[in-house]
């Protein structure tokens, strides 16, 4: 099974996506289901249209999509009723941008939201790859202070922070890289070949639509790797975090 394990869909400043596009394309590239959030307005500011998008798109989809919740640290008390509400509505994850909602990832402001996470069982999607505020190392402290919560550095630092992808992930044990953007030869491999990590630690995302979602699931089934771990790499690895029987 192929699970992209994150999509935006909705329109962003410079990108478009519909539920109906995305279903398209996955059943043109034999993508079996994938981890939707919403767009980049709806992350910052406007939490419920996006939810309510996301879930009912999941909803809709015969359960091929799968929703982020999401929330801005910054509404306190709001934020986790709103994850709650998304919760009910069928979400599975969280995912944050400490870029689009203005926050620091050590500052203690997304806390609350990862204490709900954990009591959800719910794995924590965070984009990186822009600094000061989104960066692998600091995730990597963040997780190390939340053991008990499930992180997926998005974008695994892409691009001038790929270097600190493979001390982000050897730091943190319950922190997982995901594919998009990164060469199979030089970044994916040098991760995947780590004994502390392994291609275990990495899971399939195109981050679409920011990407060509048919060039990054060619990047990854181009990688020569065993069977075993493609299998992880391509949906094994985002299913143990989200507990599904595959």
């Amino acid at each position: 099974m192929i699970i992209d394990g994150h999509v935006r869909i909705g329109q962003g400043r410079e990108v478009e996506l519909t539920a109906d596009t995305l279903l398209d394309t996955m059943d043109r590239l034999g993508i079996d289901r994938a981890l939707v959030a919403p767009d980049e307005a709806a992350i910052a500011y406007h939490n419920r249209r996006g939810n309510d998008a996301v879930t009912a798109a999941a909803a809709s989809s015969g359960g091929r999509l799968l929703a982020y919740a999401v929330a801005n640290p910054w509404r306190g008390r709001d934020a986790l009723d709103e994850l709650d509400r998304a919760a009910d509505r069928g979400a599975v994850a969280l995912a944050v941008d400490p870029v689009l909602q203005g926050f620091d990832l050590l500052d203690g402001l997304l806390v609350p939201l990862l204490e709900f996470a954990a009591a959800r069982h719910w794995p924590v999607y965070v984009r990186t790859g822009t600094p000061p505020t989104a960066l692998p190392m600091p995730l990597a402290l963040l997780a190390g202070q939340h053991p008990e919560v499930r992180f997926v550095m998005g974008r695994s630092g892409a691009t001038d922070f790929w270097i600190d992808a493979g001390p982000a992930l050897r730091q943190a044990p319950n922190l997982v890289g995901d594919t998009c953007y990164a060469p199979w030869d030089t970044v994916l491999a040098a991760l995947a070949a780590d004994p502390e990590i392994g291609a275990n630690r990495l899971m399939f995302s195109t981050d679409a639509p920011y990407t060509v979602s048919a060039t990054e699931l060619e990047r990854v089934t181009d990688w020569p790797l065993t069977q075993a771990e493609r299998l992880a790499v391509l949906g094994g690895t985002v299913a143990a975090l989200l507990g599904l029987q595959i």
